[in-house]
């Protein structure tokens, strides 16, 4: 499938060092709200919403993780950025390690978050897709946001779960499934190994989506990458512990 062109802002310090920030499944460029102010001090941030999501568009399926990852890439070219430091939570954590295997030239350094080399079970995909297609997305949004977030999260933060869930409930239905379809058919722990660029892995302790022993392998099978688990957060872990995941994520830019 050829690459699209997807929404993205660009936000900023204009000569600084480019991250680009990718999102997770039924989300969109808006989950990185807590990071953008401290990442952008001294970088030039880009956030996209992914195929199939937010503002970008939604092309005919199936999908594959690659070519997720070939609409990242396409982005960088459009925006004339020959390297980039690239940060990818859950679905966007998939891309990036996709991209970085396979165009190092491309990729300064990977932070993953939250995310998976290869996740099953294949039913569970399967079934999130037909629902999305045949029930739509408001039947998913009760049992996704108990995934996304710690009990005493859901409690405390009730506004930064309803916005969440409101821009879940809002993804295009087949952008959603074929995203889901796309997840059930990856396998990247063969292509692990070829990853170059220096590498950190992000967990959260109580993630049921992406436990952390799925970040244990991913940094177990990247030359020199490192793991951090972080605790009282579950899958967004961003939005859960953003102090945390902002200084990680800053030391490990500027050790990279």
């Amino acid at each position: 499938m050829s690459p699209i062109e997807v929404h993205h802002v660009v936000e900023g310090a204009r000569g600084g060092p480019t991250v680009v920030l990718a999102h997770s499944l039924g989300t969109s460029m808006r989950m990185w709200d807590p990071q953008v102010p401290s990442l952008a001090s001294g970088h030039r941030v880009v956030r996209y919403d992914a195929r199939g999501h937010g503002r970008s568009p939604v092309p005919s399926g199936p999908f594959t993780i690659e070519d997720f990852a070939d609409d990242l890439l396409q982005l960088l070219d459009r925006l004339d950025v020959e390297r980039a430091h690239l940060v990818g939570l859950s679905l966007g954590g998939m891309a990036a390690m996709s991209l970085a295997a396979d165009r190092p030239d491309r990729v300064s350094s990977l932070s993953l978050l939250c995310t998976s080399a290869q996740l099953g079970p294949r039913q569970l995909w399967i079934d999130r897709a037909h629902t999305a297609r045949q029930q739509g997305m408001a039947v998913l949004g009760s049992s996704m946001i108990e995934r996304w977030f710690t009990p005493g999260f859901l409690a405390a933060h009730r506004d930064v779960v309803a916005g969440l869930r409101a821009v879940l409930e809002d993804t295009p239905p087949d952008g959603y499934a074929c995203a889901c379809e796309a997840i059930l058919n990856m396998d990247l722990r063969e292509r692990l190994a070829s990853i170059t660029a220096p590498t950190l892995a992000i967990a959260g302790a109580e993630d049921p989506a992406t436990p952390p022993e799925h970040l244990q392998l991913i940094a177990d099978s990247i030359p020199g990458a490192r793991l951090e688990v972080l605790d009282d957060a579950a899958h967004l872990a961003n939005l859960e512990q953003p102090a945390r995941v902002n200084s990680l994520l800053l030391e490990h830019l500027a050790g990279a």
